[in-house]
């Protein structure tokens, strides 16, 4: 199955395009600005002699544009760019959380050392995030303890008699 270069219309064997003729007699007062390859057949065919269109490989081709359609893919050889590695921080070693875990044994000193760690600008991201978590859970679980205590303590509270002990 061929195509034709200007159209991109689908021709059988032996068979010539349409557009060829109209855009020949167009052409016929304007002189060619580009000389034809050797390989490429006369844009003036013969009307008692159809010349075989010659189908060119695909990487030769020159993509044809129709309206309506998508844009023709254009490939190019160019390597495929990653992000910069370079901007990537250095994670931390284990030695770096193993000191981190037994500072955060303290008692005292592990709450100041978790607001330190979680919004200081120059410790590890990880590390700063980390702790920004676990912030966050601390805060969590000290919120469920207070609603639990509040709950049980006027349960408690509740339950109690009102007139002290009578035997």
């Amino acid at each position: 199955m061929a195509f034709c270069e200007n159209c991109g219309a689908k021709l059988e064997e032996g068979q010539v395009c349409n557009c060829k003729q109209q855009t020949s007699q167009q052409q016929v007062d304007k002189k060619p600005e580009n000389p034809q390859p050797e390989n490429q057949q006369p844009e003036n065919p013969q009307p008692g002699n159809p010349q075989p269109v010659i189908q060119k490989p695909a990487f030769q081709r020159q993509a044809v544009q129709h309206p309506g359609y998508q844009q023709p893919v254009q490939y190019n050889n160019q390597p495929v760019q990653y992000n910069d590695q370079s901007k990537l921080e250095e994670p931390m070693s284990v030695g770096d959380w193993l000191v981190t875990m037994l500072l955060m044994c303290i008692p005292c000193v592990n709450i100041v050392l978790m607001f330190i760690w979680a919004f200081s600008s120059t410790e590890k991201k990880s590390k700063s995030n980390y702790f920004k978590a676990n912030l966050i859970l601390l805060l969590i679980v000290i919120v469920i303890y207070i609603v639990v205590l509040v709950i049980f303590g006027a349960a408690i509270l509740a339950s109690l008699p009102k007139k002290g002990y009578t035997f």
